[in-house]
């Protein structure tokens, strides 16, 4: 009997992730064309309204509620890992017109889903889209067998108004981050040992200078590490925010 109150109590006393059993952290930014409210869902998994309009990436049900939340009229997909790619994610939040977006992992994964090729540039539900190679240069899974390898994950520039936002996905800091020009909002991954290191995240932000730079998917990562080693860096401003 005491094990079983116990127990109950660890339940009830159990953080609850935000974005299923609570409030979902929101930011809203100013654009040219009015604003951009970021929902962070959780782990790798974020929501963008802009105009009326809704962008997921990397929507998964473990995260967040998506009877809940709204439909997408966008969804971009980083690549086919299963905290990233879920099928039954992206029909919850699917209507009719929803444009969906993949990397070249996920070709055949989701059915009318648009695959675009690291480098490549489109306008997709009227949003103009950069794909960014995304993939590790020191990470392995074994030796020759980086966790996530060059030339089929994507990382995503969406551009809102006179807002660019840089989604990263699962990456490290590549050449192809580092030459990024004109990024006002970046989510760059610090979780290990799959993507960054802070040191890693910091470089990163030094060469392409985001205005506003969020650590996402950090899973245990300190991110106090990540605000120490900018605190000097003056023009980024590094905002915490939970990720479920």
């Amino acid at each position: 009997m005491q094990r079983a109150v116990l127990f109950l109590l660890l339940l009830l006393l159990a953080p609850v992730p935000a974005s299923l059993g609570g409030q979902v952290q929101e930011d809203v930014l100013p654009t040219s064309a009015g604003d951009l409210t970021i929902s962070f869902i959780g782990h790798g998994t974020l929501m963008f309204e802009y105009g009326g309009k809704v962008v997921h990436v990397d929507p998964v049900s473990r995260e967040g509620d998506y009877a809940t939340l709204p439909d997408a009229d966008l969804i971009l997909i980083t690549h086919e890992h299963g905290d990233h790619l879920d099928p039954g994610a992206v029909a919850e939040i699917s209507k009719d017109g929803t444009e969906i977006v993949v990397s070249k992992s996920c070709e055949g994964a989701l059915d009318g889903a648009h695959v675009m090729e690291n480098g490549e540039a489109a306008t997709v539900a009227g949003f103009a889209i950069d794909a960014v190679p995304a993939y590790n240069i020191v990470h392995m899974r074994s030796e020759g067998m980086p966790f996530h390898p060059k030339g089929v994950g994507n990382g995503y520039v969406i551009t809102f108004g006179d807002l660019r936002v840089y989604v990263a996905g699962d990456t490290e800091n590549t050449p192809e981050m580092k030459a990024l020009e004109d990024i006002d909002v970046a989510f760059l991954p610090m979780n290990l040992p799959y993507t960054m290191t802070p040191e890693m995240v910091a470089d990163a932000a030094r060469a392409f200078r985001p205005r506003i730079l969020y650590p996402y998917h950090f899973g245990s990562t300190d991110t106090n590490e990540l605000v120490t080693l900018l605190a000097d860096e003056e023009g980024i401003e590094v905002r915490i925010r939970e990720m479920g």
